[in-house]
């Protein structure tokens, strides 16, 4: 039995998901789309079932591409039923979703989740009445305990094997042009019938959205949507009823419906049942407490992130090398040519042990400290409290929690980017994305703010605070940059949400170190492997393959140094970049291996030993800053752009996204430099 669980947004959905499915579960994309699928398996009491967790969605008049995803699910695909998650706590906005699936389908279950988070809150719900007054099983559940799950599944099979009571949008149904075939189709729809006169005066709207589907996907053949959804509405103009009507007469008959049931469903013991979560709000979302606040936890968790990360890279980057010796000997037994020995080892396996030793840590430390944020109910209220500086940029404030998210990755971000319903501001995220230093660039720039910025002696909570410090001036870039966008090439007003701010709720340990660790830590690093493999035979090669006496790195560092000079910096640090382009965190390696003369990339643990190898070659703290700047303001790594150019379907937004940051990193650096010198 296939069973979709869908819901509003922070509703415990995917809790309730991974406890009815376990480990039984597997992910994906949906077909055409580049939204994740979730799909698990249950077998209960002899009967098989399929579960498909969709992505949150308010409401089925669909805006973002997970939204999409769950309104094509309830109108096209085939299943046996549909679990509707409500949060026992918010019942009265949950029951407008519920009231428009409720118009496709009655083979549904209500599930109403957090009914502990609502008994602490004074709140009770009358579930049997609820069940009357919607006509469909109503089953109350915890789902972080796993309480009501067997009842819940009990329903989910009567809802399943029940006839009929299922209605799937057929578009032979809708190839018409005369108005009163529609009328005629109209009551087919399963709704209660003071919904059906609105639905009919409405033309449907979510089956005006539906055309839209068709249209993009190229299913309608050789008929034009665009005519057909025109044409109705031009008949409903007739009427004299507009489409801002329609969709307003729509939203207050529901959320109308919504107060009705409530009032008899739901009691409130508790006057002030949310007094908690109202006063630190007050502090969290204050317009002169809020920022400082969250500058204090990103300052906390890079410094988290900054002191417990060595300890497990040096572990990692011991053992590494370790098994590197021993591979290199296992192929020089295999009478193997030397040279190729050599490029194995020294050039592929030596890039891609240095990138997992130095990225990993990291991010298994930054990922889930975000994610307890995510699950705390935080992340929000950072979107909350940048909105107004984002719509000054014309963009909304979505856009902060991708930035957050480029902090862990900038591949990361950019997927994350989804959230964000407006396609022009979307892509403005996608672009400034990069802005936001990754994990991958924080070596470098803690290295050397530990070198040339900061006394030895000084603390991780200095080298963290300065570290904020150039973050920063990434976050203030990325406005001046968005506000240039909307005003150009992606020229447009910024576009209203919907923002929830979830309640409070206590992190779950063991799903925060899944889905960080799992689904955002792991995804990162298969990609990375995937292009510092080849970035490690293209860096042998380069140091190995001479010219008249000289390594091509030579070479190409001479040809590049005039540039670099240019900009405050030299030719082996442009290099360094470039040949880094597929992962950011062996720049420094390569510039070791340039001064040097190496034909490996190396490492210098001992950061006064590095620090006289750079200043030997000419190296001032105005090059450090320099450093600094093209490291936050430079091209994104290959695997950034292979996503963005997955996200974005263009190889235009990918250029763009590439030469943007370059520009201005260019720019800031010669700036710096002549301001220095003069």
């Amino acid at each position: 039995m296939r069973i979709g669980l869908i819901g509003n947004p922070n509703v415990g959905k995917s809790t309730i998901f991974n406890g009815l499915t376990g480990m039984r579960q597997h992910t994906g994309n949906w077909p055409g789309k580049t939204v994740a699928k979730a799909t698990g398996y249950k077998v209960y009491n002899g009967f098989s079932y399929q579960f498909e967790d969709l992505p949150g969605t308010y409401s089925l008049l669909a805006h973002s591409k997970e939204e999409e995803v769950t309104r094509d699910f309830v109108y096209f695909e085939d299943y046996d039923g549909l679990v509707v998650v409500c949060d026992a706590t918010s019942l009265e906005r949950n029951l407008n979703l519920v009231l428009q699936v409720l118009e496709i389908t009655d083979k549904v279950v209500v599930c109403v989740n957090l009914l502990d988070e609502a008994k602490k809150k004074k709140i009770d719900i009358d579930l049997k009445r609820l069940s009357t007054l919607l006509g469909v099983p109503v089953v109350g559940v915890v789902a972080r305990d796993k309480k009501g799950f067997d009842n819940l599944l009990d329903k989910i099979k009567e809802v399943s094997l029940k006839k009929g009571g299922y209605f799937k949008i057929k578009y032979d149904e809708f190839m018409i042009k005369d108005f009163h075939k529609l009328e005629r189709f109209m009551p087919k729809v399963n709704v209660n019938s003071d919904n059906v006169i609105l639905r009919y005066l409405s033309g449907d709207f979510n089956f005006i959205n539906a055309f839209d589907y068709k249209y993009k996907t190229n299913l309608m053949r050789n008929l034009d949507a665009k005519y057909i959804k025109e044409d109705i509405l031009e008949k409903l103009r007739l009427k004299g009823i507009n489409q801002n009507d329609i969709e307003t007469l729509m939203i207050e008959a529901i959320n109308e419906k919504c107060f009705s049931i409530c009032e008899k469903v739901v009691k409130y013991n508790k006057k002030n049942y949310d007094k908690k979560e109202r006063i630190i709000d007050k502090y969290l979302t204050n317009k002169v407490t809020g920022i400082p606040i969250m500058l204090g936890l990103l300052f906390l968790v890079l410094w988290v992130t900054i002191t417990l990360a060595n300890i497990p890279s040096d572990f990692l980057y011991e053992k590494f090398f370790e098994f590197e010796e021993v591979l290199y000997n296992f192929l020089s037994g295999t009478h193997l040519p030397l040279w190729v020995s050599d490029m194995l080892v020294h050039g592929v396996y030596r890039v891609l042990a240095w990138v997992v030793a130095v990225m990993l840590p990291p991010m298994a430390i930054f990922f889930p400290l975000f994610t307890l944020l995510e699950d705390f109910g935080l992340l929000p209220r950072i979107a909350f409290n940048l909105d107004k500086s984002f719509e000054k940029c014309s963009s909304c404030g979505k856009q902060a929690l991708t930035m957050v998210m480029g902090f862990g990755c900038n591949a990361v971000g950019v997927t994350g980017a989804r959230i964000i319903d407006s396609p022009r501001e979307r892509l403005i995220a996608i672009i400034t994305n990069s802005f936001v230093p990754c994990n991958g660039r924080f070596p470098l720039l803690i290295s050397l703010i530990t070198m040339f910025l900061v006394t030895d002696n000084s603390s991780g909570l200095m080298r963290a605070f300065i570290l904020m410090i150039f973050i920063l001036v990434g976050v203030l870039v990325t406005f001046i940059v968005s506000k240039i966008l909307s005003l150009t090439i992606l020229k447009g007003v910024p576009s209203s949400f919907t923002l929830e701010l979830p309640p409070y709720r206590r992190p779950q340990i063991g799903k925060v170190l899944v889905r960080s660790l799992l689904d955002r830590t792991l995804f990162v690093l298969k990609r990375a492997i995937c292009v510092s493999a080849p970035a490690g035979l293209v860096i042998w090669l380069v140091s190995n393959l001479t010219y008249n006496g000289d390594s091509l790195l030579q070479i190409f560092s001479n040809f590049l140094d005039p540039f670099g000079k240019f900009i405050g910096l030299d030719g082996v640090i442009v290099l360094a970049f470039i040949l880094g382009f597929p992962a950011n965190e062996i720049v420094i390696p390569i510039m070791i291996m340039g001064y040097m003369s190496l034909g490996m990339i190396t490492d210098m643990n001992d950061l006064n030993l590095l620090k006289d190898l750079f200043i030997n070659n000419g190296w001032t703290y105005v090059t450090a800053i320099c450093v600094m700047i093209f490291s936050i303001f430079h091209f994104p790594c290959l695997t950034t752009l292979f996503t963005i150019k997955k996200e974005t379907g263009k190889w235009s937004w990918t250029f763009l996204s590439f030469i943007i940051p370059l520009v201005i990193g260019t720019m800031l650096c010669f700036l710096v430099m002549t301001l220095f010198s003069l």
